[in-house]
């Protein structure tokens, strides 16, 4: 979609579940199908991957946008050791002190 040039900002991706309907709107400085693909992956890691992926342009851009995907999660290399996971379960910790801890101030029990 195409708004009203604001700055660098000239496009407005819109991406929409069709399931709940929620929208997210990401401002674009060009349609290319690497600023695109960024965005789009930025969504699909903070709600997590779509069974389907629908686009309303054309193939041509569809298959520039999943290439550009393609590129951006392939991993090359050896599996990572179970000690790289030390820092998750750090973060897990924190996170559960955290939570215990704003359940106390705010006197919530569930």
């Amino acid at each position: 979609m195409q708004s009203l040039p604001q700055a660098q900002f000239k496009w407005i991706m819109v991406y929409q579940c069709q399931l709940t309907k929620f929208v997210i709107l990401r401002v674009l400085t060009s349609k290319r199908g690497t600023e695109v693909s960024l965005h789009l992956l930025n969504i699909l890691f903070l709600f997590g991957a779509s069974a389907i992926l629908q686009s309303g342009n054309s193939s041509e851009f569809t298959v520039k946008v999943i290439s550009e995907l393609k590129e951006l999660i392939m991993v090359h290399g050896k599996p990572r050791h179970p000690q790289s996971q030390v820092s998750v379960e750090r973060a897990n910790g924190n996170i559960k002190d955290m939570l215990h801890a704003w359940m106390a101030d705010n006197k919530t029990h569930e």
